[in-house]
């Protein structure tokens, strides 16, 4: 059985974005160690999984990318989920096929999420958007979080855990402080 994980960028006051979706609050605290240490666990991944929007964000910049992240962005599979179905989508001049054969699944996310996590393979890694991000943690399916809280408050906007509707206990297994002073964090889902 393959484990799910979600990745995140978080604020300080736990937001992913802004109220209008803003995520240029993480700029000033990348560092190459963070970065480093971000590139190695998305690398682990055997799927990336995410929403249409953060898909469309990503297809938009990945394949054309370079740097530290675009090997693993690029080579790893994309599977993306879509409430609206699907189009066909091109990438231009590319060499990363695997954002033009991203398989789409649209219908009900848990069921979506317990069919891929019966296969076997690699960890399942989700991205999000602030909207899959929450309904994805509302199907109770997510084995991992892998948080990566910035030193940034922004005050308002849209809360990673927002939609749960009961308390969430969740087990911290790792931690690790980098240069710009983000903090990576990773915890177990379940009692």
């Amino acid at each position: 059985m393959r484990k799910l994980v979600l990745k995140m960028s978080l604020t300080l006051d736990s937001f992913v974005c802004g109220p209008n979706g803003e995520m240029d609050w993480f700029l000033k605290t990348r560092s190459e160690d963070g970065a480093a240490w971000t590139s190695d666990k998305i690398g682990q991944a055997g799927a990336h999984l995410m929403g249409r929007k953060t898909f469309n964000d990503m297809l938009a910049y990945w394949p054309h990318a370079s740097g530290v992240f675009a090997k693993p962005m690029n080579e790893i599979p994309k599977i993306v989920f879509s409430k609206k179905g699907f189009y066909s989508f091109q990438t231009g001049e590319s060499s990363a096929k695997t954002w033009e054969e991203a398989k789409v699944i649209s219908g009900d996310l848990a069921e979506g999420i317990r069919e891929l996590k019966k296969q076997n393979g690699k960890v399942l890694v989700a991205h999000g958007g602030a909207s899959f991000a929450q309904d994805l943690i509302k199907t109770g399916l997510i084995d991992e979080f892998w948080l990566l809280r910035h030193p940034v408050a922004i005050g308002q906007g849209q809360c990673l855990f927002a939609r749960i509707e009961t308390p969430m206990h969740l087990k911290l297994i790792e931690t690790k402080t980098f240069s710009a002073g983000t903090v990576a964090q990773i915890f177990h889902s379940g009692e």
